[in-house]
């Protein structure tokens, strides 16, 4: 489905992301991790168009998508979250959710955008009352509705970053579950950004890590934990 092949990004004189390759097949959930700084959200940038890549490939679906616009992008496909939810405060749920779906899908049918809205609110769990505002929502509400943006585009593939980040322990296993249900009723491939490894590795198919921006793992879950290079980066020294 992706195919990424020695993405490069360079900032001046730094290498955020050095020669990369990796694929994700349908409809797998592949997990993305590494310490702050390894260029995690810089792949994510570059996969969905907020950044251009200094060099490599970006395949989606068998057509290169490196360097395409960010708006392009989602209408092929592939939505993302972000770490920080940034909802519009003047806006219920429900005209929150049918913006994206509206402007990222590329359709010209506001009915069906609401639709769209609506179904991505009730998977998510939230409610689609067009009196509901954002002000109140604590963190992890706040997070379903920036996945609920995302899914009202429609993709096909997911771009989750921390979709975990700022929740107790209790609401992380059901937004893990949640991205598992995801991913069956709609179909849909997701690559997932998670510093919380424990509920991140019970989920994943595979994992890939990267550190200094270069790829140092690629594999199951269960083989990373033991790998020596995955073991030097998050504990600081290499298992004897």
């Amino acid at each position: 489905m992706l195919s990424v092949s020695g993405l490069t990004k360079r900032f001046g004189g730094f290498l955020a992301v050095n020669q990369v390759s990796f694929e994700v097949r349908e409809g797998e959930i592949l997990g993305l991790i590494g310490p702050n700084g390894s260029g995690k959200s810089t792949t994510f940038n570059l996969i969905a168009g907020a950044l251009r890549p200094t060099a490599g490939s970006i395949r989606f679906k068998g057509g290169e998508i490196g360097g395409l616009s960010a708006h392009r992008i989602c209408r092929n496909g592939i939505a993302r979250t972000f770490q920080i939810p940034r909802p519009f405060r003047k806006l219920s749920l429900i005209e929150n959710v049918t913006l994206a779906a509206y402007f990222g899908n590329g359709s010209s049918d506001r009915v069906e955008a609401r639709r769209h809205a609506e179904e991505a609110l009730a998977l998510v769990g939230l409610p689609a009352d067009p009196h509901t505002m954002t002000d109140g929502l604590g963190a992890a509400a706040l997070k379903k509705l920036e996945l609920a943006r995302a899914l009202a585009t429609r993709p096909t593939l997911l771009l989750a970053d921390e979709s975990l980040g700022g929740l107790d322990a209790s609401e992380m296993e059901r937004a893990a579950d949640l991205l598992e249900s995801i991913r069956t009723r709609m179909r849909i491939t997701i690559i997932w950004v998670e510093h919380i490894m424990g509920v991140l590795m019970r989920v994943v198919d595979r994992v890939i890590v990267l550190d200094h921006g270069e790829k140092i793992f690629e594999g199951l879950p269960r083989d990373a934990a033991h790998d020596p290079r995955v073991t030097e980066v998050y504990l600081g020294q290499r298992r004897t």
